[in-house]
């Protein structure tokens, strides 16, 4: 960084930038937890010295604090995937049934924005489709910050409610969908190859923020990759050249997870245990009624109190996720 020609590419600059502070945070934490565990080795030679009992207290919050530093330093060693430090791309699909799907999808991306928030991490909205008469139809955000990816990854898939509609008026219990698809979003290092004749690009009007542009210009992109069926669209940026260049990030990075899927679902077909993921193969529940339960049901991992999860406590099954993942290896 001492480099006088280190901030000619301002953008690789900053991200060397971000990656050193995370990496300086974690020798912290480490330092930290060492000397927690020097000074707790100290009281207790003093307590068992003196017998002083009025040491114990002390100890006990001592050693919490050296348990939570321990936890948090074991959750940086889980996060060592290829792409596990990079930003992360979330898009949220509302699944059939109407306005009560699309309402579960914006009750969804609420709560990934909570989350998101509470772990320091900026968000940035791509593209967003509301529902016809409440919630979302879809919509695409990128959650910036060193693991982002590493701790999103683990939502990927199919998310299940189950609650007394607010939208029946004779209070049935209903069950709605969201898909939730998350990327890691990948610099230009990652070898990609995109032959753009294969790509049908349109271009629409926005229909979200963007002052006086929205709906007057057709600045949103959308594109199609039409051998294997891959959609992405941004609306965010005011001109139409900078959504298309965001586009063909967001493609590049679906494409990336494409191939990887066909490589990881041929493995897993060879040793006999590969399932398709698809509407009704959820990997969560969240049920509102008749009890309330969060199950995550790869991992076993569940708690009761979901207003606690809906605003954004999903640090549990990220941990359990990627301790799943770990003894795979």
């Amino acid at each position: 960084m001492g480099d006088p020609t280190f901030w000619d590419d301002p953008e690789k600059a900053q991200k060397t930038a971000q990656d050193v502070n995370s990496l300086k945070e974690e020798v912290d934490g480490f330092h930290k937890l060492s000397a927690g565990v020097d000074d707790l080795e100290a009281l207790q030679e003093m307590a068992a010295e003196e017998n002083d009992e009025s040491l114990l207290p002390e100890m006990d919050e001592l050693l919490a604090k050296c348990r939570s530093e321990l936890e948090h330093l074991e959750l940086g060693m889980l996060l060592s995937g290829e792409y596990d430090a990079n930003n992360a791309i979330l898009t949220l699909h509302a699944g059939a049934g109407g306005t009560e799907a699309q309402d579960w999808t914006s009750m969804l991306l609420r709560m990934f924005t909570r989350f998101a928030e509470q772990n320091g991490f900026a968000l940035e909205m791509l593209d967003y489709q509301p529902g016809d008469e409440a919630g979302v139809k879809s919509a695409t955000i990128q959650v910036n910050g060193h693991n982002a990816y590493g701790y999103f990854k683990s939502e990927n898939g199919v998310h299940r409610l189950v609650r007394i509609s607010p939208f029946d008026a004779n209070a049935r219990r209903h069950t709605s969908f969201a898909a939730v698809d998350v990327m890691p979003e990948l610099d230009d290092t990652v070898d990609v190859n995109i032959n753009m004749d294969e790509v049908r690009v349109d271009v629409y009007r926005s229909s979200g923020a963007g002052g006086q542009h929205v709906n007057k210009t057709s600045s949103a992109v959308r594109m199609t990759h039409e051998p294997t069926g891959i959609v992405v669209q941004c609306q965010n940026e005011r001109s139409q050249i900078q959504n298309r260049e965001r586009c063909l990030q967001m493609l590049r990075a679906k494409l990336y997870e494409y191939e990887k899927a066909k490589q990881d679902a041929l493995v897993s077909d060879i040793a006999g245990d590969y399932q398709n993921i698809e509407w009704g193969s959820q990997i969560r529940s969240y049920v509102f009624q008749p009890y309330t339960m969060v199950k995550d049901h790869r991992t076993g991992c569940e708690t009761g109190n979901i207003q606690a999860v809906m605003d954004g406590d999903l640090m549990p099954f990220v941990e359990a996720y990627l301790r799943s993942q770990q003894k795979k290896v």
